[in-house]
């Protein structure tokens, strides 16, 4: 049974008669007064008497005693453990004031204290008001107290006003604060030098500049002296580059974009003296490397039913420009046919072949058959073209078999295969499949339907493709062959020329796969990764090191065409610390390395040959833009409510805690003290009610009042 006490004693009323009556007789009362006042008679002022003491009888006044138990008051103490806790001696600071406040709170009659724990915000900050509107909503308005919030003052979502859990109502209506006290886990107000991005571009064309634009800022009371820092900027292990910049003001500042793909750009700026933290100091940017629309020349030799695909695939793709000539006929050809009707513009040889030619990335020649078409000296243009880095596609039919084939002019030398005049055509059914290196190469790996590799010679011949017809036969060749035909001839050979690039397709009839023969095959897949590895495209390079970082791991993926590839990495933290990391299989060129990455910035993966590069994406970008202890942004909300603001300190054995209080009434907090005043919350049991005026004795007051009166107004 809970212990019941008296609660209090209070009067009130219980009429003997309905209300309106009540008041009639008042009413009736204080008229017949005014009236004998007016006239002047004797008695009237103790006839008035005798009836107000008949009015008080009849409103029936009593004295009520309340049964009952007090209830005990609920306070929040709300404990921030978010990821700006984590600097210097915060959470610990943080346990440690918890534990001694709850100890004190049990010392206190009538008060338990709910501890609340905050860890983040999930990229919105710190929201420790919203943990307090959680925590409230459970307790009854009337027996809420009032919080406590242990944390480093870094809080982002403080509410315009004081929230309503901390203004209950009380018994008459009115609203009320409940104080709000602000213990902050430091020795007092710190500075913070902070780098913000404030712009930075996804995209950038590779040969062109990136603009950044960055601000320095510099938090608290001891700004720097001149206003100015050092701003530094590393790009994969190219030389870093220093800047000075004005702290406080937007900078702006440009970046030579050198290669396709992704490239990281670490930011770090100067420490500022005594700051709390530097991890706000530094911000990594990732910028993706593109071309500007690719050029390509496609140039066609009798039209065939490949024609349409080359143009379907190049005109899908908004990336290229596309430009086509078809060569109906050689010049040695005359069929009696006007040459207005062949062409609705001269074919520009020489613009082509010899002014423009570095302007395009690649040159496509499809069942071309040089009949005299292309004079010598622009046949050895497109060879220098591809020795200084161009790509050339080569298409192979019939033609390569007549006198007019291109191996037997000066782009013969740079070609990966030859093809003999006799026995170098085969006619007969066959299915393309991959080569044990073409399994191995991304340009033809995980191609839809190309079957696996369960040895390393048969490979890939269980494909699921349709059939072509015909093909050349090589007598000679070199580069890669990364699919094979009839007899497991070469295929389609990819070949690197100084600083260029060859492909070879040995067969005219990769237009049957768009037409479904047999099932067909990823024919636009397979000749838009042949077209751009020719275009030097980074995720088709053969021979590839990335790496990614998430949740904390660093995973590094080394992919080979080769046979065998390295056995490990070598993985620099940006701290400069390096290890070598093993690297295990798994799957066909494929092998992978792991490790912890925790620390902020840019970390390098190196297998000797090729380097990669990876950051960690910021945890909460909102949480870390301000890394200070500071008053600053709860104060106005404590003195709002009555509560104080207090600096524990920065010794985590010894807090500098106030003492916890249960103050009746009036201030909530002092210099060294913090309290809840009491609301006097309670549960009533029972309630007993006594009259004050017995009737023998109105009788007796309200006789004796009439007697008086009617003796005075004998006299």
């Amino acid at each position: 049974m809970p212990d019941l006490h008296t609660l209090r004693h209070m009067t009130g009323f219980a009429p003997l008669v309905p209300s309106w009556v009540l008041f009639v007789l008042a009413g009736l009362a204080v008229a017949a007064a005014l009236a004998g006042l007016l006239r002047r008679a004797r008695g009237t002022l103790w006839r008035a008497a005798a009836a107000g003491v008949l009015l008080l009888w009849l409103a029936g006044p009593e004295r009520i005693r309340e049964v009952g138990q007090v209830l005990p008051e609920t306070g929040l103490l709300i404990v921030d453990q978010s990821p700006s806790m984590g600097i210097g001696q915060r959470a610990a600071i943080a346990r440690r004031a918890a534990e001694q406040i709850q100890a004190q709170a049990a010392r206190l009659p009538g008060l338990t204290l709910r501890t609340v724990t905050v860890r983040g915000g999930h990229d919105q900050g710190t929201q420790l008001f919203a943990a307090l509107d959680q925590a409230a909503a459970d307790i009854p308005p009337g027996r809420l107290a009032g919080a406590i919030m242990l944390t480093d003052g870094q809080d982002h979502d403080v509410p315009a006003s004081v929230p309503d859990h901390l203004r209950p109502t009380d018994a008459a209506g009115h609203r009320t604060n409940l104080p709000l006290h602000v213990l902050l886990t430091a020795r007092g107000e710190e500075t913070d030098r902070r780098l913000r991005i404030l712009q930075a571009p996804p995209y950038a064309i590779v040969g062109q500049t990136a603009t950044l634009r960055v601000q320095i800022d510099d938090l608290g009371p001891h700004p720097a002296a001149d206003g100015r820092a050092e701003l530094t900027l590393s790009r994969g292990g190219e030389p870093p580059l220093h800047q000075m910049v004005h702290v406080g003001t937007p900078q702006d500042i440009t970046l030579p974009v050198t290669h396709p793909g992704p490239m990281l750009v670490g930011l770090s700026v100067s420490p500022l003296a005594g700051e709390v933290s530097t991890a706000n100091n530094q911000d990594v940017v990732r910028i993706n490397g593109v071309r500007d629309r690719l050029r390509v020349l496609l140039v066609s030799g009798t039209p065939n039913q490949g024609e349409r695909v080359w143009r379907r695939l190049l005109k899908a793709d908004p990336s290229v420009d596309l430009v086509h000539f078809t060569i109906l006929r050689p010049p040695d050809k005359d069929d009696g046919t006007p040459l207005s009707d062949l062409a609705l513009i001269a074919f520009p040889v020489r613009e082509l072949f010899q002014q423009k030619i570095g302007q395009f990335d690649l040159i496509i020649l499809d069942g071309f058959e040089n009949r005299a078409i292309l004079p010598r000296a622009y046949l050895e243009n497109i060879a220098d073209y591809v020795r200084n880095g161009g790509g050339l596609l080569l298409i192979g039919g019939p033609e390569f078999l007549g006198p007019g084939s291109l191996q037997d002019t000066p782009l013969g030398d740079i070609l990966p295969a030859h093809v003999p005049v006799d026995g170098g055509m085969v006619e007969q059914r066959f299915k393309p499949a991959l080569t044990a290196a073409g399994q191995r190469h991304p340009v033809t790996a995980d191609l839809p339907g190309a079957g696996t590799a369960p040895d390393g010679h048969d490979t890939g011949h269980d494909a699921d493709w349709g059939p072509w017809y015909r093909a050349l036969r090589a007598d000679t060749s070199h580069g890669q062959a990364l699919m094979d035909g009839p007899d497991h001839t070469p295929l389609l050979i990819l070949d690197r020329v100084d600083r260029g690039r060859v492909a070879f397709l040995l067969s005219d009839q990769i237009w049957l796969w768009s037409h479904g023969e047999g099932g067909g095959g990823p024919q636009s897949e397979l000749l838009r990764r042949i077209s751009h590895w020719l275009m030097k495209e980074p995720e088709l390079e053969e021979e590839q090191l990335t790496a990614a970082i998430a949740d904390g791991r660093m995973v590094v993926t080394h992919r080979t065409a080769a046979e065998t590839g390295p056995t490990a990495v070598t993985i620099t933290a940006p701290d400069g610390i390096t290890r070598q990391v093993p690297l295990r299989p798994i799957g066909i060129g494929l092998s992978e390395a792991a490790v912890p990455a925790t620390q902020p910035g840019i970390w390098m993966a190196d297998d000797g040959t090729h380097r990669a590069f990876a950051a960690p994406a910021p945890g909460d970008p909102v949480e870390f833009s301000d890394l200070r202890a500071t008053a600053t942004i709860l104060s106005p909300m404590a003195d709002r409510t009555g509560g104080g603001v207090y600096w524990l300190g920065d010794d985590a054995a010894q807090p500098r805690l106030p003492a916890l209080h249960a103050p009746g009434s009036g201030a909530a907090s002092g210099p060294d003290w913090i309290g809840f005043p009491q609301r006097d919350a309670r549960l009533v049991t029972g309630r007993t009610a006594r009259p004050l005026l017995a009737g023998w004795i109105v009788l007796l007051l309200a006789g004796g009042l009439l007697l008086a009166g009617w003796w005075r107004e004998g006299r």
